[in-house]
């Protein structure tokens, strides 16, 4: 219905979003030539609500991305005890994920224990136990801008997130910490620095509750100060002290010619937590070698000298407040051209009672042990003695476990759980310190002091125990289906050097491989059953054969059983748990029912006449005789298999079966049989007058192999299209 308006459209006047609207509204209909067509209020109103939801909705868009696989490249690796005090664990930090892994005690395959999405982009992470508490708790610094410590609870298997504190921007920033973590070894500080200027100190303790608490901040800032390393120092209940790598760039800043930064110097420093005034101060610091690069913590108070390990290209340096460097050169690969320096880029530390030692590897693979020589009184260092000790694959970090296990995170390809078979006491090729000062740091005056070594094809020491997979770094990628099974793979091309890979992704779940049982003959049919009604996990794995039964049992290893109650003399066609907890085994020659205590009871097919189908669930049981004949029991209160009803279809059965039994009914209402005519029959097993009465016959153009009858969900449940239908607000 359309009206001549007697003027121009006055515009409304109100305020607010709603005068807004019904604007927008107006001009909507606003028809040509100044025609215009009446709007009910309910119509009206539909379409304010559409334009505000328009409006809100586009504010509000936020994205989140899952991923379908996580990253299998490790970024950082850390070993403790989380879950349980004795529980030897690693914890991987991949990318934006957080996996906790344990070495299996028989097996010795590392499994995943869990794992923890952060969204967010992990820098370093570190485990660290306050005194006397019984298991380890984890630090995680991040490109959130925050420190965040975390706590494993084995039960659950879940990570409790304890404290998560901000101090700075989001985004991995050169002057925003989160680049590096050192943590006291008592527990009591924990120090986050960044690539330039800042670093931060939390003082860790417990309240009266024993709950953890962490205090605000003390600023350690340097300005123009670039940072390498740091690492805790291991100085018993006294002060925390916290040792970096730095290297001042004020006056090179303001040097154009650049002579200046020839004459820089790298510094170790000595960063000192007063906890009586609670303020950081810079304590010490000793000029080093230009190329150093990695600090390691050497144990104090009773179990060493403390101090550092100053890790460069070439040497490494026992360094300490009070004490003259020693230095050792690194043993050099033999065939390395004098102008070539060794990097020393992954390492850890083992320590038991009255041992410790350091495993440090180089760019090229190859593994040294480094261990420190005392004086008499154990106070000062007589010696740093580098051995060579094996060849792995380069790692991104180490972690030794106090069970004798090496994990290695590779920076290219599966990583590798190993154990020890030696701490190479005797090693062949290795490195004393060296008194002459006048040499210097770099690879060609290394080169005239330092051994030389064959790199070893097999491992001495170590034992491969297990691999993890990864994919880092994925160099290349293909998605197409080229083998023709109509889903699309992933051809991958994988690591670098010897360890690279081509490797096919495909759709679907990973298997892992937990048995295997050599078989005497080829299967026909495969089955897993319970022997308990009650159990969470299968029992007996019942394999058919063309003339016999094989059935094994399930537990800590996959093995034979003879007293499973099972008839092994024929081929099983079908097997099923019943509901009162016996089992049922349907052969050609009969049918056996195996109660829950153990009694046997066997049905014989009349005349002689062989089974040839059987379907059942776990209140019926169907079996089909040669020459079309149809057998029907069920389960009865005694807890007995009866017979019930006979019937002949007047064609040879091909397959049938029974539905499971739907919930709130004490059997499935009808039976699905394919015969040799090529037909399928629906029968009706609801009326017990009128048992395997057909309910429909469905002609087929070929004899049916198979059939599978299953419930569907009732209820239909419709949506528009347009949930603002102009037409009508009302759901459908």
């Amino acid at each position: 219905r359309r009206t001549v308006p007697a003027g121009p459209q006055p515009q409304p006047k109100t305020a607010g979003a709603e005068a807004q609207a019904q604007a927008e509204a107006g001009a909507e209909a606003q028809g040509p030539s100044g025609w215009r067509r009446h709007l009910d209020p309910a119509a009206a109103g539909r379409r304010r609500r559409r334009l505000s939801l328009q409006r809100s909705s586009t504010m509000a868009l936020t994205l989140l991305n899952c991923t379908l696989q996580a990253s299998s490249g490790i970024a950082d690796c850390v070993y403790g005890n989380f879950s349980a005090p004795k529980a030897q664990e690693f914890l991987a930090a991949k990318g934006s994920r957080l996996e906790l892994l344990r070495p299996d005690e028989d097996s010795g395959n590392l499994e995943l224990v869990a794992s923890l999405e952060t969204f967010s982009i992990i820098r370093a992470v570190r485990a660290f136990r306050l005194v006397g508490a019984p298991m380890d708790q984890i630090v995680v610094a991040n490109d959130s801008g925050k420190i965040t410590i975390l706590e494993f609870d084995g039960n659950k298997k879940l990570f409790t997130q304890l404290h998560c504190e901000p101090y700075g921007k989001t985004g991995c920033r050169r002057i925003v910490p989160g680049q590096y973590l050192a943590v006291d070894p008592k527990g009591r500080a924990i120090m986050v620095a960044a690539v330039e200027k800042q670093k931060l100190v939390y003082v860790t303790n417990r309240d009266a509750a024993s709950n953890l608490t962490i205090s605000s901040p003390l600023e350690g800032h340097k300005a123009a100060t670039l940072t390498y390393a740091t690492c805790a120092l291991d100085v018993g209940f006294d002060n925390p002290v916290f040792a970096a790598i730095e290297i001042g760039y004020d006056e090179a800043d303001h040097d154009p010619t650049g002579e200046a930064l020839a004459d820089t110097e790298k510094y170790l420093t000595y960063y000192e937590l007063d906890l009586g005034l609670n303020h950081v101060t810079r304590r010490w610091a000793e000029p080093i070698a230009q190329t150093a690069n990695m600090l390691l913590s050497v144990p104090g108070g009773e179990d060493g000298p403390s101090g550092v390990l100053v890790v460069a290209e070439n040497w490494v340096a026992y360094k300490h407040e009070g004490h003259a460097e020693v230095r050792t050169p690194i043993p050099r690969r033999q065939g390395l051209a004098p102008n070539r320096g060794t990097l020393i880029v992954a390492a850890t530390m083992h320590k038991q009672k009255d041992l410790f030692f350091y495993l440090l590897q180089s760019e090229y693979g190859d593994v040294y042990k480094v261990s420190l020589e005392l004086d008499e009184g154990k106070e000062n260092v007589a010696n740093v003695v580098c051995a060579y000790f094996d060849s792995l694959p380069v790692a991104v970090s180490l972690c030794i476990t106090k069970l004798g296990l090496l994990f290695l995170a590779a920076e290219t390809g599966n990583h590798a759980l190993l154990q020890f078979k030696g701490i190479g006491d005797d090693a062949d090729v290795a490195a004393s310190a060296v008194q002459d000062e006048s040499l210097g740091d770099d690879a060609e005056a290394a080169a005239e002091v330092a051994p030389t070594f064959a790199p070893r094809a097999k491992l001495q020491n170590l034992l491969p125990l297990d691999d993890v997979e990864s994919l880092a770094p994925l160099n290349d990628f293909l998605a197409a289906d080229l083998i023709n099974s109509g889903s699309t793979q992933l051809f991958t091309l994988c690591g670098t050097g010897n360890r690279a890979s081509m490797r096919v992704l495909k759709h679907g779940l990973s298997v892992s491989e937990m048995a295997v049982s050599k078989l005497p003959g080829q299967p026909q049919n495969v089955w897993t059953v319970k022997n308990d009604a009650e159990a969470e996990y299968d029992a007996y794995i019942v394999v058919s054969f063309s003339n016999a039964t094989l059935v094994l049992s399930i537990g800590e290893t996959v093995e034979e059983v003879t007293d499973s109650g099972f008839n092994t003399d024929y081929a099983t066609l079908a097997t099923q748990m019943l509901a009162d907890g016996g089992l049922v085994q349907v052969h050609a020659g009969g049918i056996r029912h195996i109660s829950a205590d153990n009694r046997v009871t066997e049905w014989k097919p009349p005349g002689k006449q062989p089974i040839e189908k059987a379907a059942s669930n776990a209140r019926q049981v169907c079996v089909a005789l040669a020459g079309g004949d149809l057998v029907y029991f069920e389960l009865d209160e005694a807890g007995g298999l009866t017979e019930g009803v006979t019937k002949s279809l007047g064609a040879d059965v091909c397959c049938l079966d029974l539905m499971p039994v739907p919930e709130n009914r004490v059997k499935a209402p009808f039976l699905a049989v394919g015969c040799y005519d090529n037909s399928v029959r629906l029968l009706s097993l609801a009326d017990k007058d009128a048992m395997l009465t057909p309910c429909g016959v469905k002609s087929m153009t070929h004899r049916p192999h198979s059939l599978a009858l299953s419930m569907l969900n009732a209820n239909a449940i419709a949506s528009s299209a347009d949930g603002f239908d102009d037409d009508d607000d009302d759901d459908e």
